[in-house]
């Protein structure tokens, strides 16, 4: 651990939902704050909060961790103070 590590608190990731997606599964809250090492982490967290809404983010949406899509990946990690938004998956035919 570097001294700056020691001395500058670890800040939680800031993880964003759609209007649409959170008037769904939250009740409306778009914004969390989370402490977790992986997207599995961040997932379980939200899926604890809010029961079942794990299984919805992954089927449901795409990532994107600081402004990088990502696939659901479980054990893509995450950096402390990173933003991470839920966006839902386009559907069409």
């Amino acid at each position: 651990m570097t001294v700056e590590e020691a001395v500058v608190p670890q800040r939680p990731a800031r993880v964003v939902f759609t209007g649409d997606f959170s008037d769904r599964y939250t009740g409306g809250a778009r914004e969390f704050e989370i402490e977790a090492k992986n997207l599995r982490g961040v997932i379980r967290t939200l899926d604890e909060l809010y029961p079942g809404l794990g299984e919805r983010l992954e089927k449901e949406t795409t990532v994107a961790i600081d402004g990088e899509i990502h696939e659901i990946g479980y054990y893509q990690p995450v950096r402390p103070g990173c933003e991470i938004f839920f966006i839902p998956k386009i559907e069409g035919g």
